[in-house]
């Protein structure tokens, strides 16, 4: 089975109140594209992130809004702002630091939200059961390229609302070599 694969930068999932404070009461974000997966999308406006040792500007906000807000980092962040995000799946923040977010209107310090995203892969129930997969379970997947490797504890999540797709941040595609259409299997 061919994977394709979405490599992602650092980025923001705001919950509505969090926005609301960040942004204005009844303020409208600008989409400026879709996401790979079904309803999801990439705003036009960022928020600044800031914790002891420093800041990162221009950090995409990523829609539409969750229940909890979540940063997800790049492992090198880490460094940048004096925090120890784990690598965790999305939406496991429990435990997790936090770190200030600063909008045009206001700022608010999280005091947990900040993860490193770990790799997984996104599949419908049809296609997992097609390919023998069953949700949570971990898979390795071989990247092709001039510098090919093999991503091992890939974690699949299985979902009808899923579009199938494997997402790695820009530090593991830089390792790997990959761009725009890069593509994986199963081993």
């Amino acid at each position: 089975m061919r994977l394709p694969i979405w490599i992602s930068n650092r980025h923001i999932h705001l919950s509505q109140i969090d926005a609301e404070k960040l942004f204005g009461k009844n303020y409208q974000f600008t989409v400026i594209k879709d996401l790979s997966q079904p309803g999801q999308y990439v705003y036009q406006e960022t928020v600044f992130l800031k914790w002891s040792k420093g800041q990162i500007d221009g950090v995409r906000i990523l829609g539409p809004c969750r229940k909890q807000t979540q940063v997800e980092l790049l492992l090198a962040d880490n460094f940048k702002l004096g925090i120890q995000a784990p690598i965790r799946l999305s939406g496991d923040i429990q435990g997790t630091p936090g770190c200030e977010i600063i909008g045009p209107v206001w700022s608010i310090i999280l005091d947990h939200g900040c993860i490193v995203a770990k790799r997984h892969l996104h599949i419908t129930v049809a296609q997992a059961q097609d390919a023998g997969l069953v949700d949570g379970q971990k898979i390795k997947v071989k990247v092709h390229g001039e510098r090919w490797l093999i991503f091992e504890n890939v974690v699949v999540r299985v979902g009808d609302n899923y579009a199938l797709d494997m997402h790695i941040d820009f530090e593991e595609a830089n390792a790997a070599g990959l761009g725009a259409g890069a593509w994986g299997e199963i081993v």
